[in-house]
Order: structure tokens, then C-alpha cells, then sequence
């Protein structure tokens, strides 16, 4: 009895301790006035508030609440065990892009930092720099035109293996079939498609313990995710010591894929990356690469069932297209230009399920917002939803009206499913190129139905339907 005692008095002890660092970790420096807000429980803050309203597939709920109760568009909290404020609206968007490596630089949970490793070695900030000096000649647009017809064509193979000849299928696990199988092709020119789902099955568990707390024991999500993280490793390591031996014999080109422009390049010191470092970049690309548009493609499906209307329009424009081709010929980049209905489409459905939810930054200097202090260490959060789903930028911010999009569109920094400035994610003109090819295969072959009307949205890290969004296919005839 004495020993329970002495546990429960020390358990007292050890919460009063947390309390009261917590509370002065989250202190303002001396005369600073820090944005109102509240910084919940000792470590874990307000994460599990933040998390569960994704869970329950209302991720805005966590910040539209908090602007209601503070009545600004900016405040404190706790996320990720960090001090946290979070920025909300368009003006809060355009100082964050604009100030990016100013006043803040790109930040990842511990989760992340531990399932990718390498991400320890050098800054986020360094990171960020080096992939940006590497890859925007790969995904400018004049470059990505060469693989519209590998894309069409493997889209012609998915939609023929795993959609035709059946009654029902289950969209999310299938789009990201699709997804990953472009990254691969095109990332690393993986052709077979048994070679492709070795990597996806551990990639999904990757995918799901990316943002979760950082709890590492046996069973876990997060573990499960390190342990897939290593596998993936050792498999393309495996794959970058064989490119390196065909690009010796000439049986590889330099040019083929950024597997093989990454061993090309060299740094400022004139020395190749480290086998390691690769697969570590190659790992994030691949996952950057398909997680965001599968979930993309997903929500297409589920939103062109519930809307008869616009599916139709996306049907017309796009058998304009297929009619215009003679039997066996590949769509091309001409093509894509002609599909704007149906990229008005899929940015409005972007906006209501944008794939990245926001993103935090790290503050390198204490500077004054809106007249608030941001202190030096505290991490900030951005997120889409504070201008996709705020009637002040979109009007009846929950109707699906792809007509925002005509014309110029909506106001900079409202729509930011890419980030924006600066920050503009290199990969946009990729991710509107796989989301095309995809509905041109997709309505020109089927209508179809959802089984599961009130399918319930999870969002964890990304949005996806809880059952995969099952839909009854009604194939067009040949």
C-alpha cells in the first residue's frame, strides 16, 4: 500500500513538473504579447484534438473552431509536442511563402525525421534548397511533355487490368495503384507491374504512421512505418548499385529518369551523393509523388458519382479528345491543353479535399505578425482550409462550383492545395498531368455509382474515403 502511494505521489510530481515547463516553454520572451490561444495538456498540447478531427474527417473543424473562439485569424497551441501558432487566411499564406528562409524554413515532426534519417544530417532548410536546385528542369512543363504518352500508356494498362471485366471495384487502393506505378516508371523507369506492388504494400504503411505521434513500440503505426521506411531503403539501394553498373556499360541513360540524373549530379564541392542519400531522396519523391494525387484521383471518382451534371461535362470534353484520335494513338500534350473543364473539375475538388492539409514551418528569428510575437524555436502551421473552406474567399465554400477556376481564378493565395510563391510545389504540373490522363481513361470507359453513399471522409495524413470508396462500374459498350 505504502509503494502505491509513493507511485501515485510520484506520478503527482512528475505531471506538476510537466505542467509547469510546459508553461514556461510557451511563455512569450519579457514585454512580447503572444496570439491568444490556449496550449492544452503538458507534451502532447492540443495533437490529439488536431488529429481527431481528421479522423473524423473534418480536419477544418480543429481550426475554424479556434478562429471562432479567439476571434482572430491567428493563434497558439500545441502540435507535435512543439509550441505552436497557427496563420490562417490568404494574408497569412502570402507572408509564410514569401518569407521562406527569411523568417521560417520547412519542418517535419520527429516522426518524419526518424522514418527518414538522412533528414537529421543537414537542415530542413539545406534539404529543401538542394532538391529544388535539383529537380525543376525535371518537372518543368517542356520537360514533363516527353512522358505523356508512358503516362497514357500506363493508365490504358491500369484501366484494362484492374477496372475492365469488373462489377465493383474499390477506387482508393486502385488509384493508388495507378499513382505509384507513374512515380516508379517515370522516377526510376520500373516497368513491371509485380516490381511496382513489392514497393506499394510497404509504402502504404509508410504513408500511414508519416504524421502520427511519434510512439515507438512494437505494433505501432509509427514503427510499422520506420520498419517499412528501411525496407524500401535496402530495395533501392539495390536498384541505384545496378543503374550505376548499366550507366558504366552504356546500357542506361543519363538522362532516362532522376534516378539516373541524381547519380549525374554533383554538389558545390564537386562530389557525387552518397548512395544512401538517393535512396533517401528517391524514397520522399515517390511518396510526394503518388500518396497526393491517389487521394486526388479518389475524390474525382466519389465527386463526378454525387454530381450527374458535372460528370457530364468532363465526359463531353473528354470523348471530344478520344474521338479526335485514330485507334491505338496516344494522347498528347496538345491534348492535356484542350482539358479544362475538367481541370477546373479537379481543382475544385482539390479545394474541398485538398491532399496536403497544410504544412508546419520552423521560425528562425523572433519577428512581430499582425502584432503578435512569433518567438524564435515555436513552430507555425499553415492550412489550406482557413481560405478552401472560408466563405470570405469562396462563397458557399462547401458547394462544388468548378466555375471559380475560369478566368483568372480565385485570388493568390486562396487556392494553395501546391503551397504558393515561392513555395509552389515543382511537382503541380506532374500531379494536373496524372489527374488528366486519369479521368480521360476513367469516363470515357464507365459510369458509375457509389455503394456506400454516406461513406464517412478519414483523414490520416491524407483525406480517403473509410472503405476505399467501393463504387458499381456500368462500362460503356465498344
Amino acid at each position: 500500500m505504502e509503494l502505491f502511494y509513493v507511485s501515485l505521489l510520484s506520478l503527482i510530481l512528475l505531471v506538476v513538473f510537466l505542467s509547469f515547463y510546459f508553461l514556461l516553454s510557451s511563455k512569450a520572451p519579457t514585454g512580447r504579447k503572444l496570439p491568444p490561444g490556449l496550449t492544452g495538456w503538458p507534451v502532447v498540447g492540443e495533437s490529439i484534438q488536431f488529429l481527431a478531427c481528421g479522423w473524423r474527417g473534418h480536419p477544418e473543424k480543429f481550426i475554424f473552431d479556434r478562429i471562432a473562439k479567439y476571434s482572430s485569424y491567428i493563434y497558439k497551441t500545441h502540435l507535435m509536442r512543439e509550441p505552436t501558432v497557427v496563420l490562417c487566411g490568404a494574408p497569412a499564406h502570402k507572408f509564410l511563402f514569401s518569407n521562406e528562409n527569411k523568417l521560417v524554413q520547412s519542418w517535419w515532426p520527429t516522426s518524419v525525421n526518424k522514418i527518414f534519417p538522412s533528414s537529421n544530417q543537414t537542415s530542413s532548410k539545406e534539404e529543401a534548397i538542394k532538391m529544388r536546385k535539383m529537380l525543376p528542369g525535371f518537372f518543368k512543363p517542356e520537360a514533363l511533355q516527353r512522358y505523356v504518352g508512358i503516362m497514357d500508356t500506363i493508365a490504358r494498362r491500369h484501366f484494362e487490368g484492374e477496372w475492365e471485366g469488373n462489377d465493383t471495384v474499390v477506387v482508393f487502393p486502385l488509384s493508388k495503384r495507378y499513382t505509384f506505378w507513374l512515380a516508379c516508371r517515370i522516377f526510376l523507369s520500373m516497368e513491371d507491374p509485380k516490381d511496382v506492388d513489392k514497393f506499394l504494400a510497404r509504402f502504404n504503411l509508410l504513408a500511414e504512421g508519416l504524421l502520427t505521434i511519434p510512439v515507438d513500440l512494437p505494433g505501432t503505426p509509427f514503427r510499422r512505418a520506420i520498419n517499412a521506411a528501411e525496407s524500401i531503403r535496402k530495395m533501392l539501394e539495390g536498384i541505384i548499385k545496378q543503374r550505376k553498373v548499366e550507366l558504366a556499360e552504356g546500357r542506361a541513360s543519363p538522362t532516362q529518369d532522376i534516378l539516373s540524373h541524381m547519380l549525374q549530379t554533383v554538389d558545390e564541392d564537386g562530389k557525387f551523393m552518397k548512395e544512401s542519400d538517393i535512396a533517401d531522396k528517391i524514397l520522399g519523391l515517390l511518396v510526394g509523388g503518388h500518396d497526393t494525387a491517389s487521394s486526388a484521383c479518389t475524390f474525382i471518382v466519389k465527386y463526378l458519382a454525387e454530381l450527374p451534371d458535372i460528370y457530364r461535362g468532363v465526359y463531353d470534353e473528354q470523348m471530344e479528345i478520344a474521338r479526335s484520335k485514330a485507334p491505338g494513338e496516344l494522347l498528347s500534350w496538345e491534348d492535356l491543353q484542350k482539358m479544362k473543364f475538367s481541370w477546373n473539375v479537379a481543382c475544385e475538388v482539390l479545394r474541398l479535399a485538398p491532399p496536403l492539409q497544410g504544412a508546419f514551418r520552423d521560425v528562425l528569428t523572433d519577428f512581430i505578425y499582425e502584432g503578435f510575437s512569433i518567438p524564435k524555436g515555436w513552430k507555425i502551421y499553415w492550412s489550406a482550409h482557413s481560405t478552401h473552406k472560408n466563405p470570405e474567399y469562396f462563397p458557399e465554400p462547401y458547394k462544388f462550383k468548378p466555375s471559380r477556376f475560369e478566368g483568372s481564378g480565385p485570388a493568390p493565395y486562396t487556392f494553395v492545395p501546391f503551397g504558393g510563391g515561392p513555395r509552389m510545389c515543382p511537382g503541380k504540373e506532374y500531379a494536373r498531368l496524372e489527374m488528366l490522363v486519369f479521368m480521360h481513361h476513367l469516363v470515357k470507359r464507365f459510369r458509375w455509382e457509389k455503394l456506400i453513399p454516406d461513406e464517412k471522409i478519414v483523414v490520416n495524413p491524407m483525406p480517403q474515403p473509410e472503405k476505399g470508396l467501393p463504387i458499381r462500374l456500368f462500362p460503356y459498350k465498344a
